[in-house]
C-alpha cells in the first residue's frame, strides 16, 4: 500500500527539496501536495486523503504546533505527523508530545534521519490498516461483495467515504482494494451502476429522459447526455428509439 504525504513549509525551496530529493515511493509514500502554512494544510486534508504530515514548525498563519493540535483533534482525519525545526530547543518537541507527535527532527535533515524515521511510519501504517482488516472479521471477497451491494442500492448519491465508514474501513484502503481486485476504480463501479438503471428506465417512454438522469444522480441534463453517451457509444433518444421504448 502507498501511503499519502503531505509537506507543509513556508519556504519553498525547502519544500521543493524534500518533495523531489528523497525516494518517497521506494518507501512506500507519495507526495500529494505541498502547502505554505497548517491553515493550508488543513484544507487541503478536507478534500484530499492524508496519511502522514511532514510539517516545518515555524510559519505563519498557522504554525506546525497548532497545526498538530488541529489533527489531532479531528478523528476523522487523523495523520502521523513529523514536524521539522531549524531550532534546536526540546520544549518545542515537548510541545508536540501533547497532541501526539512521535516524530521530530531539526533541520537540515539528513538522508538516513529521513529514511529511518519514515521506515517506522510505513510499519506502523501497515499494522493500522491490516488490523482494521481483521477487525472488521472480513475477507477481501466479502468486503469487494460489499462494495457492489452498495454501488447497486446507493447508485444515485453513493460516496466512497460513506462506503468505508459502513465497512469499518479506511477510504484510501478501500480505493486501492477496489483498484487491485477490478482496474476500476469506486467511480467506475457506480457510473456502471447508474448507466445500466438509465438503460432500463429508458425502456419505457412515459420516463422523460431529463427525469431519468436525475433519477440516476445527475443534476444536469446534458451530463447525463454526455456520459450516456460515453458508456453506450449514443445518445439516451437513440438508445430508447433502438431499444423500441414503450
Amino acid at each position: 500500500m502507498i501511503y499519502e504525504l503531505l509537506v507543509v513549509d513556508d519556504e519553498v525551496n525547502s519544500r521543493n527539496t524534500l518533495t523531489t530529493c528523497f525516494p518517497w515511493y521506494e518507501l512506500g509514500f507519495h507526495v500529494c501536495g505541498q502547502v505554505s502554512n497548517g491553515e493550508e494544510a488543513l484544507a487541503f486534508m478536507e478534500k484530499n486523503i492524508v496519511h502522514v504530515v511532514l510539517s516545518d514548525i515555524s510559519m505563519p498563519v498557522m504554525d506546525g504546533i497548532m497545526l498538530s493540535k488541529a489533527i489531532s483533534e479531528n478523528k476523522k482525519k487523523r495523520a502521523a505527523i513529523v514536524l521539522l525545526s531549524a531550532y534546536d530547543k526540546f520544549a518545542y518537541a515537548q510541545q508536540a508530545m501533547k497532541y501526539g507527535v512521535k516524530y521530530y527532527l531539526l533541520k537540515p535533515s539528513n538522508f538516513s534521519e529521513l529514511k529511518e524515521v519514515f521506515e517506522k511510519i510505513r510499519l506502523e501504517l501497515d499494522t493500522i490498516y491490516d488490523t482494521t482488516t481483521k477487525v472488521c472479521g472480513k475477507d477481501e471477497g466479502s468486503i469487494m461483495d460489499s462494495i457492489y451491494k452498495y454501488c447497486e442500492e446507493n447508485y444515485k448519491e453513493g460516496t466512497l467515504v460513506e462506503l468505508a465508514d459502513r465497512l469499518f474501513l479506511n477510504s484510501s484502503y478501500l480505493s486501492q482494494l477496489i483498484r487491485q481486485k477490478t482496474n476500476k476504480t469506486f467511480s467506475d463501479i457506480m457510473n456502471e451502476n447508474r448507466m445500466q438503471q438509465a438503460a432500463i428506465l429508458l425502456q419505457s417512454s412515459e420516463v422523460k429522459i431529463y427525469n431519468i438522469g436525475y433519477m440516476i444522480g445527475y443534476m444536469n441534463p446534458n451530463n447525463f447526455t454526455r456520459a450516456f453517451r460515453n458508456y453506450y457509444g449514443m445518445t439516451p433518444t437513440k438508445y430508447r428509439l433502438n431499444r423500441g421504448g414503450k
